[in-house]
């Protein structure tokens, strides 16, 4: 079925009835755990291991406070096949306040909910209306704003969804609900393929996606907008996140971001360079972490912290790694907000003349080694022998390639050497 091609309305003079505000959000993966070493920290496990329902319950909070008109969820409420009844109570117990505040909530299937076996088995509130694969419209109450919709029929959607929307209703603002990941987008599969200029061509108002959780203004005329996850759940979705808050007024739309997310990721750079002593190099972490932790937009953030940068400092931190580890996560627990799971140590020397000890003659020879064909073979071969060892879900995630083994082994080399020098360079303070 070709697409249909609706030439662009004009600006509509908007009355009364058209102003009022709506809430966009996707892909809130409830219940989806949160890859952290911090389930390891008793007094951050329960916030991290509820940071998906708190951001929903936040969702919610923010709908009834700012008494909007509806809230859209563009696909992929839950997370996966796993089945909970608590999950189940606890996403009705959420619709029923919105109920209750006489917000109705608008929302299509993405491909994590058409596998999801409590999906069709939650008896939700009568304030949410569900759109069905073959889509459909709805006005909201007797306003001048209709809202589009259409859900996954499977976990899969190879195809455009485009030809199911019907056309926009004439002298209105329309709203259409779309699980897509467009063109194309890294790290996320190809479902509901289509171009940005073909949702332009369909005339709607504004796009509500889902699917992508990065958030993404992708165009303006019409409003083309990615809101991303509302909570991140690893160092790949880091940031703080958000949802999308649409106003309707006398001007048109406009899109806002409203932040959501009860815990974000990050990595941190902290730059060492010039630090003659440990002090400094204390005084530079701190400093770091405090200016962090004061423009903290969520509750509290998981950091990866990195130091890097020429210290005079280069061999004695390098040595004492972990005791520099432990004072950069407790340095962290001061703030109140902050927790590192992470550090890695990306340092050089300070201007270091060449070492014609016995120490330098050492470093040389290992470089040798590292370089010959025989052994980098040979350590790659045991590499390989211990990964066996493993369960085949954790071997194929660290080496999916020969290519991937041959990293490692100079990876494991090169820590290994600095970690030997480490010890020897860094013995005198």
């Amino acid at each position: 079925m070709a697409l249909r091609k609706v030439a662009l309305r004009s600006t509509l003079r908007l009355r009364q009835e058209y102003q009022m505000k709506i809430l966009h959000t996707a892909d809130i993966h409830l219940d989806s755990p949160l890859k952290s070493l911090a389930l390891r920290d008793e007094s951050l496990r329960t916030k991290v291991r509820s940071a998906t329902r708190t951001a929903l319950t936040r969702l919610v909070d923010s709908a009834i406070d700012l008494e909007v008109a509806a809230l859209l969820i563009s696909g992929d409420l839950y997370d996966g096949a796993e089945r909970s009844a608590k999950s189940a109570a606890f996403l009705s117990g959420q619709m029923e306040r919105l109920r209750s505040a006489g917000i109705p909530v608008f929302y299509i299937k993405g491909n994590h909910d058409a596998e999801n076996p409590i999906t069709g088995e939650v008896a939700l509130p009568e304030n949410v209306h569900v759109f069905g694969a073959r889509g459909g419209k709805v006005q909201i109450a007797q306003s001048g704003v209709w809202i589009h919709g259409v859900s996954f029929s499977g976990k899969h959607a190879p195809d455009s969804l485009l030809p199911k929307f019907g056309a926009p209703v004439p002298d209105a603002i329309n709203i259409a609900m779309l699980h897509t990941s467009l063109s194309g987008a890294a790290g996320h599969d190809p479902y509901a393929p289509c171009t940005l200029n073909e949702l332009r061509d369909l005339g709607f108002d504004y796009w509500a996606l889902g699917h992508v959780h990065k958030r993404q203004v992708h165009s303006q005329s019409p409003w083309v907008v990615m809101p991303g996850i509302p909570q991140g759940r690893d160092i790949g979705e880091a940031g703080p996140q958000s949802a999308s808050l649409i106003e309707v007024g006398e001007g048109g739309l406009t899109v806002s971001a409203l932040p959501t997310s009860v815990v974000e990721f990050s990595a941190l750079s902290v730059r060492v360079d010039g630090c003659a002593n440990d002090d400094s190099v204390r005084d530079q972490i701190r400093l770091h972490l405090t200016a962090f932790a004061q423009e903290l937009t969520s509750d509290s953030a998981i950091l990866r912290v990195t130091l890097c940068g020429a210290t005079a400092r280069h061999w004695q931190i390098l040595r004492d790694a972990d005791a520099w580890t432990q004072t950069i996560q407790d340095m962290a627990l001061e703030t109140g907000t902050l927790w590192v799971e992470k550090v890695a140590f990306d340092i050089a020397p300070a201007s270091e003349a060449p070492d014609n000890s016995a120490t330098g003659e050492l470093q040389a020879i290992m470089e040798d080694i590292r370089q010959e064909d025989a052994f980098a073979a040979s350590l790659e071969a045991e590499v390989v022998s211990m990964i066996n060892d493993l369960p085949p879900s954790l071997r194929a995630s660290l080496l999916p390639s020969e290519a991937q083994a041959r990293a490692l082994a100079q990876i494991l080399t090169e820590q290994g050497a600095a970690h030997i020098l480490a010890r020897m360079k860094g013995a005198s303070d």
